[in-house]
């Protein structure tokens, strides 16, 4: 028989768990089955980041521009960097 998952408080108590336990003591793997997760979204953090004005104004017309807001857009740019850095480089 499995053991029964405790009740977490919040998503850090969750992960602290996960951490130490071994799933097979909580879930029969052998009749789980697969979902696709497609509206799951990631756990975000807010951070404060200090930019100079003129990068701000400049970001805002470019929002604008494809009628989005400005931080929407940096965070695209930003996920497109991270893409291109991740990228391995020709030697």
């Amino acid at each position: 028989m499995k053991k029964k998952l405790p009740k977490f408080k919040n998503e850090d108590d969750e992960r602290k768990f996960w951490a130490t336990a071994d799933s097979t003591e909580y879930v029969d793997w052998q009749s789980a089955k697969r979902h696709n997760l497609v509206r799951l979204k990631p756990s975000l953090k807010t951070i404060s980041l200090r930019l100079p004005v003129s990068m701000i104004e400049d970001l805002k017309v470019l929002a604008n521009r494809r009628d989005v807001p400005y931080q929407s857009l940096l965070k695209v740019f930003l996920a497109e960097r991270l893409v291109r850095e991740r990228q391995p480089r020709p030697e």
